[in-house]
């Protein structure tokens, strides 16, 4: 509880400019003490969805730096950075419930790293369903969950089926290189390779 006591306090430091705080987040935090700050509640949420815990910790690390209170400018709240009224509401969806979550749920961080979990999964067994190699579908959920699956399939094919085939016809080193070569939005090769760095320091 120390631990997540003085992640929140360092991470709360943050420079107002936002493009540079989404630029150095490995220095606000690194992955290892987010980690142990929240490996209770991430245990959790990937033993129940069946999502990488390690992937969990890493889109924290990314995303918030471990900081459960950070609410982006674009309203995105918590440890892992949830905006209600997309990936909040298609996971009340999902669990078949009406709404959308509210601030103080996302700001909960059981409450938050559980939807966010929940994205995760839904990503994985829908939008990305197909995908055979792990690696891939580890980068493909990756660029998915900070700029939509819809974004990431276009750049193969508008048929979503197409696209999957497509995707497995490449190595993950190939996959990767593509989204560095054409993803619409210049932060997913960013946002891809933070994610992987924190991952594999995990």
């Amino acid at each position: 509880m120390l631990c997540a006591l003085l992640l929140a306090g360092c991470a709360g430091e943050k420079p107002q400019h936002a493009p540079a705080e989404r630029q150095t987040p490995l220095t606000k935090a690194p992955p290892q003490k987010v980690s142990q700050a929240w490996s209770m509640f991430t245990e959790n949420a990937a033993s129940h969805y069946g999502v990488d815990e390690r992937l969990i910790t890493a889109i924290i690390s990314v995303e918030s730096g471990g900081n459960p209170t950070v609410v982006s400018r674009s309203n995105a709240v918590g440890l892992m950075q949830i905006k209600a009224s997309t990936a909040g509401r298609e996971v009340y969806r999902a669990q078949g419930r009406h709404g959308q979550p509210s601030g103080s749920e996302l700001r909960d961080p059981a409450k938050n790293i559980d939807i966010g979990t929940a994205y995760l999964r839904i990503l994985q067994s829908k939008q990305l369903a197909g995908i055979r190699d792990p690696e891939t579908l580890r980068y493909a959920t990756i660029v998915s969950y900070a700029n939509g699956a819809g974004a990431l399939l276009r750049t193969f094919s508008s048929d979503r089926q197409r696209a999957i085939a497509m995707i497995n016809d490449l190595t993950p080193q190939e996959f990767y290189q593509h989204v560095h070569d054409k993803h619409p939005a210049a932060q997913a090769p960013r946002y891809l390779w933070k994610v992987t760095t924190a991952y594999r320091t995990i």
